[in-house]
């Protein structure tokens, strides 16, 4: 028996129609909804999310047995400056090991490594962050130096562990590019940044999900006569 006990996110179904279905695009209602329900793990580092991904992720949950691929997007918090932060902090071997034991956790779980896609951190506007610091009366706490050495960090664990890797760092920042108009408060992602990283993700997630097969019929295929032999029989 488990020593702790699995974490059941509580559900919001959205049940409907094309609507429905279409109201998860850019400004729809139900990506709306669902960004004010949101509860993910903000300020969490590596370290703590390796401790709590068993609790989330594992072989006895069902739901868990039909994962096609996981992303792991850690190390903005790890960065952190040690002085200045250091209840966030991890130490940068520590932060590629801990990736590492992630994908083992994963693993472990039924999510084999090539169903893993790290992601990168991405850079810092040094400038803007500082500002965000200083309203909450401290010091600049991040380098974006330093985030680039996560970031390494981030691809060379991806590459030891047999899983994708998208690298924001670096991608943000190619050709002299100006990385600024991805980030809203120099850490976190502006709209054009979300963009930009569903862009790529989904350069890497649809070889994975391209052939998943439909759980109920296409509408045009059910029976309106005996819409029962369509709906109830297995695809």
């Amino acid at each position: 028996m488990s020593k702790f006990k699995t974490i059941v996110w509580p559900k919001v179904i959205l049940f409907g129609d094309s609507i429905t279905q279409f109201s998860f695009q850019a400004h729809g209602w139900g990506s709306a909804i669902a960004d004010k329900l949101a509860r993910g793990l903000s300020g969490y580092n590596s370290r703590w999310a390796k401790i709590v991904l068993p609790r989330l992720i594992n072989s006895q949950s069902s739901a868990d047995n039909n994962i096609a691929a996981v992303t792991v997007f850690f190390g903005a918090n790890d960065c952190a400056l040690e002085d200045q932060n250091p209840q966030q902090h991890i130490p940068l071997q520590e932060y590629s090991e801990n990736l590492k034991e992630i994908t083992r956790l994963l693993a472990s779980a039924g999510v084999s490594a090539d169903k893993v896609i790290f992601i990168a951190p991405p850079p810092i506007q040094e400038s803007a962050w500082e500002k965000e610091c200083m309203q909450k009366g401290c010091p600049l706490n991040r380098h974006n130096s330093v985030v680039g050495q996560y970031a390494q960090a981030c691809v060379q664990a991806a590459g030891q562990c047999g899983a994708d890797v998208l690298d924001l760092w670096t991608l943000m920042q190619k050709d002299g590019q100006d990385y600024t108009l991805y980030l809203s408060d120099g850490l976190h992602l502006s709209e054009k940044g979300n963009q930009f990283v569903s862009q790529h993700l989904w350069e890497l997630l649809e070889s994975r999900v391209e052939k998943l097969p439909f759980i109920l019929p296409y509408w045009g295929d059910v029976d309106s006569k005996s819409p029962e032999s369509s709906l109830l029989c297995d695809q």
